[in-house]
């Protein structure tokens, strides 16, 4: 069976490095009573958690099948990722949401603004750890998606774990921003106002991310199959079997993020005998298996046998690969 996930780095990298972030940044927070950095601070430590979360599934999902799970523990990884866009939605963006709230409830007219220096300092620092995680995350994306477009890799992409990471980390980039913005603004027109904005514009900019992951992993949770273009190409291939008159109805569906389960029916030609099924199905499947290599199990039932063959009667039987 396939690799179940992804490479690690990328998830490993971001663990270390917002663990780091989320530290300073709540000593900064202290220090300055910044809304916008407590609200960073928390996008940090949810950002911790939630690489953790992902590297969990990861594991959970390289598994073995056994008994209790016939096909593998795969979908884990979709499982865990839907966690962590929870977690973003209601920790990250609910709590940074709540508290920039708050911060603009409690502006007192004579506010006075703290020191940012402390502020600017760990953006700065954050900013480079962020720049590190990210350029690693990203170099493995653009391998991974190869010549489709970021949005459409996303969109057909099986496997979670990597762009999850990206995700994170754009938001995070973002969000250091916000931060920023919200506090170097704040300073220059003397405004506590501008502070607490920053901080909901960082909860909602997680919430718009936890949005993406949600959807993407209710698809794979659900059991997605292949695109259509992919379905279209398995058609092809089947029917262009000498032996085979036509395919009937082609199921497919993700077990995990590198593992195809494809169920068809397939009616064979005229004259075909027992044993010319069985060899052409063989050879369906080791075309299968060349073309689309995450294709793990295929499930391919004669859905009816012309007579004359297997004895010479009409037959429909199942040949089950694994």
């Amino acid at each position: 069976m396939a690799s179940q996930g992804g490479s690690k780095i990328p998830v490993i990298a971001a663990i270390i490095g917002n663990l780091f972030i989320a530290i300073i940044k709540f000593i900064a927070a202290a220090i300055t009573g910044s809304s916008a950095m407590i609200s960073e601070g928390i996008h940090s430590l949810v950002d911790t958690g939630n690489g953790c979360l992902v590297w969990h599934g990861m594991n959970r999902a390289r598994q073995p099948a056994d008994e209790s799970h016939p096909f593998g523990y795969g979908k884990a990884l979709y499982f865990w990722t839907n966690i962590v866009a929870i977690i973003i939605f209601g920790i990250g963006g609910g709590m940074s949401l709540y508290e920039g709230i708050s911060h603009i409830r409690h502006v007192a007219p004579d506010t006075q603004m703290g020191d940012p220096t402390a502020a600017y300092i760990v953006l700065g620092i954050s900013l480079i750890i962020e720049g590190i995680t990210f350029s690693i995350a990203i170099k493995h994306f653009l391998q991974a998606k190869g010549d489709m477009g970021a949005w459409q890799y996303i969109n057909r992409s099986k496997d979670p774990s990597l762009y999850t990471v990206v995700l994170e980390d754009s938001a995070a980039m973002l969000g250091l921003i916000f931060a920023f913005l919200g506090i170097y603004l704040g300073h220059m027109f003397n405004n506590a106002y501008l502070d607490g904005l920053a901080s909901i514009a960082i909860g909602l900019l997680l919430m718009s991310v936890a949005g993406i992951l949600a959807s993407r992993s209710k698809g794979l949770l659900v059991g997605e199959g292949v695109n259509p273009d992919e379905l279209a190409d398995i058609r092809r291939r089947v029917e262009s079997d000498p032996a085979v008159e036509r395919a009937g109805d082609i199921l497919t569906m993700y077990m995990g993020p590198h593992d195809l389960l494809v169920n068809m029916g397939v009616c064979f030609v005229a004259g075909t005998t027992a044993e010319q099924m069985h060899e052409a199905i063989r050879r369906i499947e080791a075309d299968l298996r060349t073309t689309h290599p995450e294709t793990n199990r295929v499930y391919i039932e004669a859905e009816s046998l012309p007579a004359g063959a297997a004895g010479g009667s009409a037959v429909c039987s199942q040949k089950t690969s694994q």
